[in-house]
């Protein structure tokens, strides 16, 4: 019986393949795992009306990680459209699966390293190290929304909220709505994990990213309640920022920040940004971290012009299979990998098309197999 049960959920597109490189690297490092397939995608919102079927929740029950590839998402009218006959008219909708797995599994960090590796011509700035913890449960993406929006709804809205009294007079139809919530239990949480990742790892600030000058209710309550949470960690700087004067302060001087916490959306943009200045979603390594089950995944999307092409940068899948040996404790194995590709990238002789070369997904995965 091996000491690790892996659920592997390869998703769409170049998510098979890039999954098809990390376990190459993972097989090279000889962990102790059973890798247990699991139905996820778009593929089964065709089949079946449900893109994170029964039995993968049932899986990931069962397993102590999950590796994740990519998802394809659709708008809902083209979704609708790819339905099997039988269930064109049950008025189904498509919801991300890996949206719907944070959530079901309480899945509230999500940790995005971004750090440059030398050598990487895509580097914007060399020694680049930050740290993105991203809210990944409540705020925008709760999945609370209205299109059209119900009649008792703008009743309501019309009743206790001024700034709602513009909307009185469109039709129901003609417009949408998406409620951000945040709580003061998924604030503090996140922002707590933010500041024990920085006393952990010796890092000497923690950034908090909000809108509260014009969000005051949802962003006020997460700045609130990370001035709090800062008055526990004494030896540790905190400072705050407005997400559109942090993403042009991270371009001027990135080396002004260290652990960067944010809510839901807004980490969303930012550790994208922080990617691009290490090399772009190739390098972007993310996990989906809650107190009993932790899914690593790419940033990147499913990319269905590159499938079968086996083209698409698989390095930071293989960073996230780093992340998952990290916390499955397999920590000399999670710096052997890491070591191996800060080689390969340094020695710069197997690049994918984004860094200007022309080696292919599984080339790359070699390479940093061949380092371990």
């Amino acid at each position: 019986m091996s000491k690790y049960k892996i659920a592997w959920l390869p998703g769409d597109g170049v998510g098979v393949e890039v999954l098809e490189a990390a376990k190459i690297v993972l097989d090279k490092l000889r962990l102790d795992a059973d890798y247990i397939y699991g139905d996820i995608g778009w593929e089964f919102w065709c089949k079946e009306g449900d893109a994170f079927p029964q039995r993968t929740v049932d899986l990931l029950k069962s397993v102590n990680a999950a590796m994740f590839g990519a998802i394809t998402s659709k708008p809902v009218k083209a979704a609708a459209a790819e339905l099997i006959p039988e269930l064109q008219n049950e008025g189904l909708t498509y919801r991300s699966p890996i949206v719907r797995m944070r959530q079901m599994f309480d899945l509230y960090i999500c940790l995005r390293p971004c750090k440059a590796f030398e050598g990487n011509p895509l580097n914007y700035k060399e020694n680049i190290d930050l740290v993105v913890f991203r809210e990944n449960t409540e705020g925008m993406y709760s999945g609370v929304e209205f299109n059209p929006v119900p009649q008792e709804l703008a009743d309501l809205l019309r009743k206790i909220s001024k700034p709602f009294t513009p909307f009185k007079d469109i039709p129901l139809d003609k417009y949408a709505i998406s409620c951000k919530i945040n709580t003061r239990k998924g604030s503090e949480r996140i922002i707590r994990a933010a500041f024990d990742f920085a006393k952990k790892f010796n890092r000497k600030k923690v950034t908090v990213v909000h809108k509260s000058n014009v969000v005051r209710a949802t962003d006020g309550l997460f700045l609130e309640t990370a001035k709090e949470v800062a008055k526990d960690y004494p030896d540790i700087a905190m400072d705050d920022a407005n997400i559109d004067a942090m993403t042009m302060w991270l371009l001027k001087n990135p080396y002004n920040y260290d652990v960067i916490v944010a809510p839901n959306l807004f980490g969303d943009i930012i550790s994208d940004l922080c990617a691009q200045m290490v090399g772009g979603l190739g390098f972007g390594c993310s996990g989906n971290i809650g107190e009993k089950l932790a899914v690593f995944e790419p940033t990147h999307g499913s990319a269905p012009k590159y499938v079968g092409l086996y083209k698409v940068n698989p390095i930071a899948t293989i960073l996230s299979a780093k992340m998952m040996l990290e916390w499955l404790g397999e920590i000399d194995k999670a710096d052997k990998l890491q070591k191996a590709v800060a080689e390969v990238i340094k020695e710069g002789n197997v690049k994918t098309y984004d860094m200007g070369g022309s080696n292919t997904t599984l080339d790359v995965a070699n390479a940093v197999a061949e380092k371990i």
